[in-house]
């Protein structure tokens, strides 16, 4: 029993449980991009879909999420200056 408990305080856990964490936020802003756009009744292509999905950089998504809410086109995104 301490063996278990004791894996769950071990720092590799913890690693994995961050990283997952950060995948979790990264894959949550990524769908804020999108619903933004669907809401704003702008079309997404399925190869914007993908690349805005695919990003696990928060700053980029963070980005693209700012300018979701001004672009008129979804490839937009990724212009910088859009």
């Amino acid at each position: 029993m301490t063996a278990i408990q004791y894996f769950w305080r071990h720092p590799l856990a913890e690693q994995v449980r961050e990283e997952g964490r950060e995948e979790g936020r990264a894959q949550e802003r990524a769908e804020s991009v999108l619903r933004n756009l669907r809401w704003r009744r702008i079309d997404v292509p399925d190869a914007v879909r993908e690349r805005v999905l695919a990003s696990t950089d928060m700053d980029e998504l963070g980005a693209w999420l700012e300018r979701s809410y001004q672009v008129s086109d979804s490839w937009e995104l990724f212009t910088e200056g859009s």
